[in-house]
């Protein structure tokens, strides 16, 4: 039976406000007033409900995503750290992320940062080229964006992430090459490069721009792009992540070896194992306004769940096969509780198709794994299995 106290605990707090939505996003971020008082209030009350569910066990890492976080004030973010760690306890060293964007931050705020409590930052910058970030509806330039990154290491911060995107409208591998160069330049410790995705309800679904990269180009941009993080000493240790040694994400990496967390704040989103072993999915209302109003009771759950059996090996494999590492018998049933003989006609139906290479009890992904990750990943859903 699975045991919870062998599994990592981590905490995403949720900040839903932006100053305006980008047309990519189909994140939970909302235009409109900042509540913020009353929002970390409510954050509380939140915590106060989903407290049973940590069981004494620390917290790991925490994260503060959004929206724009960066947009509450280091005061704040400083209280929701106290309450926070008053209520669980924060492990030795624990990692705490915020993330910022360019033209809502200065040094000052980011010193304030600091001294409440964060440790890292992730910086969304995407791009540096002044057409792109007008293409992606992005309210900094490219002089803020280096300006924050910057101001993040004058004001203590040795950890940070740069967000880059690439496969633009009208992008070139010369220009994604040279947003390359700009971030290598700043000396993050790390940096995340995602391709552009036109995701269902957004604006880009809706009205997509033109002159987006086909896929020929794309994939020229990412090897060129990937070949020069290489150099420049990054370790591409999940599909979109490059970190200098040692400076992996540690809170995203819990979620990608399916280790439990909490989620509060609107539209946050909970796994846990309980002492039964069963594993529990929770999410929280979606709408600033409904969660502010519930956030109080048990009426403030959008979902709650427990994973099948059936589900179990596709949700293991939907976020363990994102990492670049192999995964062994052990771990699936050190994580999930399984059996691998459970699994192991759809492994085996894996590598007969190239994309997983059985090296002894433990199962990697190959490049043919990765060019066609959807596809692999679905051969564990239950259907298919």
């Amino acid at each position: 039976m699975l045991q919870p106290g062998n599994i990592p605990l981590s905490l995403y707090i949720h900040i839903p406000w932006c100053v305006r939505k980008c047309p990519y996003c189909d994140f939970n971020s909302h235009e409109g007033q900042i509540e913020e008082a009353a929002y970390i209030q409510a954050l509380m009350a939140d915590l106060e409900q989903d407290a049973k569910y940590a069981a004494g066990r620390p917290i790991h890492s925490v994260f503060f995503g959004g929206g724009t976080p960066s947009l509450f004030s280091p005061a704040g973010i400083g209280q929701i750290l106290d309450g926070a760690q008053s209520r669980l306890g924060f492990a030795a060293n624990c990692e705490i992320t915020l993330e910022a964007n360019p033209g809502t931050v200065e040094q000052a705020r980011f010193e304030g940062y600091r001294a409440a409590g964060v440790n890292r930052l992730s910086i969304g910058i995407q791009s540096f080229d002044a057409s792109k970030l007008h293409s992606l509806g992005r309210i900094h330039d490219r002089d803020e964006a280096i300006r924050a990154a910057e101001s993040a290491r004058n004001a203590g911060f040795d950890n940070f992430n740069l967000d880059l995107m690439f496969a633009l409208p009208n992008q070139t591998v010369e220009q994604a090459l040279a947003d390359i160069e700009q971030a290598l330049a700043l000396t993050p410790s790390h940096i995340s490069h995602y391709h552009l995705t036109l995701e269902p309800n957004t604006v880009f679904a809706k009205y997509p721009p033109a002159n987006i990269p086909d896929d020929e180009l794309a994939w020229d941009i990412q090897d060129a792009c990937h070949q020069r993080l290489r150099e420049a000493g990054y370790e591409n240790y999940e599909v979109s992540a490059w970190a200098k040694p040692n400076r992996q994400c540690a809170h995203n990496l819990n979620y990608w070896q399916f280790g439990d967390y909490l989620g509060i704040g609107a539209g946050a989103h909970s796994k846990i194992t309980q002492a039964d072993g069963k594993i529990r999915r929770l999410s929280k209302k979606k709408t600033p306004a409904h969660y502010l109003r519930d956030a109080a009771s048990d009426t403030v759950l959008a979902t709650n769940e427990i994973v099948s059996q059936e589900d179990l090996a596709f949700e293991y494999m939907l976020n363990r096969l994102r990492l670049n590492t192999a995964v062994s018998a052990t771990e699936i049933t050190q994580m999930t509780g399984m059996d691998i003989t459970q699994i192991t006609a759809t492994l085996e139906a894996a590598e007969s198709l190239g994309l997983l290479e059985k090296q002894t009890d433990r199962w990697q992904r190959t490049e043919l794994g990765l060019a066609q990750l959807n596809e692999l990943v679905s051969l564990f859903m239950p259907e298919n299995g």
